[in-house]
């Protein structure tokens, strides 16, 4: 009889040795003891995040009454806020997050958020969209060719350019889990418009809240989801992390056009109006809270968007004219499985068309 390995213990005795694939396993599971983030779910609740009056829900949204009219090519800023300049004064580079970027100015002394690679079209068009349904958004551009004077000076790649406004000052953070506006229709329709359009960094740090200098449309805050790059893509997770939620472990692809054709919305839903998702990530608690209604709010929005603001959006990012036809075709798919969402009559789950 073959004879088990072993494996010496510090004081000097010896033990059998652990299958490799168990020892992983066990590691994975000390880890998410040791980081205090096991399975349990969290639980979402209102909660107030920064002093002062209680927020109203037109802090996070408000009804876009013009949404068929807006210039989804110049996106919130409109063309007065967009770069006019080509060379900008380096300023410092920023290493914070997951794509390169700079900090720059232009000649007039306005300062920029700079986002390069591939997370610069995304964000751009996942923005748009989010702004054009009625969620408040900073202004982004997307610059194709561009320079820097000073450090790394020369010409660039084509990046995310975000002003740095001083009438619109970043005075916090919001979770998804704590915030004044869980269960209320705009924040869950919020989740549904991050799912169609496969969103799917939800971290707190990229989620903001602006003080306004002066109200706008009657408000002087906004609850903004900020850096949108991570979209367009795919959401994919190792099933065995799931269980302890950790995060860094790559949720998904970004600006990636056959992961977002090949995978879907929704999944199923049961007799007691509970939707699976076609999504693996961290957030299934926030994801959980979603009814059928919430999907149709979003989805009715969204089908109120014309064929050439769609374009316009994907234009302004600098999409080819087959990309954006395979992106605006899948979405409009989805849109439509969201607008004919019922509750199926018999019990154990149905599939959904």
């Amino acid at each position: 009889m073959k004879a088990m390995p072993s494996v010496l213990f510090a004081g000097g005795g010896l033990a059998p040795a652990v299958p490799a694939s168990r020892l992983i396993v066990c590691l994975v599971f000390a880890l998410g003891l040791v980081l205090g983030i096991g399975g349990c779910a969290r639980r979402l609740q209102q909660a107030p995040v920064i002093p002062g009056p209680p927020p109203s829900i037109a802090e996070l949204w408000q009804d876009p009454v013009d949404l068929e009219q807006r210039d989804l090519f110049h996106g919130a800023g409109g063309s007065g806020l967009a770069p006019m300049d080509s060379v900008f004064q380096f300023v410092s580079r920023d290493t914070s997050g997951w794509s390169p970027g700079f900090d720059v100015k232009d000649a007039t002394g306005v300062e920029w958020s700079v986002k390069l690679g591939p997370e610069a079209q995304s964000e751009v068009v996942t923005s748009r969209v989010l702004w054009a349904i009625g969620f408040h958004q900073p202004p982004t551009y997307y610059v194709e060719r561009w320079s820097l004077m000073g450090a790394e000076a020369g010409p660039q790649p084509a990046g995310r350019f975000r002003p740095e406004l001083p009438q619109q000052q970043v005075v916090g953070e919001w979770s998804w889990y704590e915030n004044p506006f869980v269960g209320s229709q705009p924040y869950r329709g919020l989740v549904v418009a991050n799912l169609l359009l496969n969103s799917w960094d939800w971290k707190t740090s990229n989620n903001k809240i602006y003080e306004l200098a002066e109200p706008v449309r009657g408000v002087r805050r906004w609850f903004v989801v900020r850096d949108l790059g991570a979209s367009l893509g795919r959401t994919t997770y190792p099933r065995l992390l799931t269980w302890f939620r950790l995060r860094g472990f790559g949720q998904g692809t970004r600006n990636d056009l056959p992961g977002f054709e090949e995978q879907g919305f929704i999944r199923s839903i049961d007799d007691r109006s509970r939707i699976t998702f076609d999504y693996r990530g961290i957030y299934r608690d926030v994801i959980k809270r979603v009814t059928p209604t919430d999907v149709r709010w979003a989805c009715q929005l969204l089908s109120r968007l014309s064929e050439p603001q769609w374009r316009e959006a994907f234009r302004a990012a600098q999409y080819d004219e087959q990309h954006a036809t395979r992106y605006i075709s899948k979405m409009k798919q989805k849109i439509a499985q969201g607008l004919a969402l019922t509750v199926p009559p018999a019990s154990g789950g149905a599939p959904v068309p």
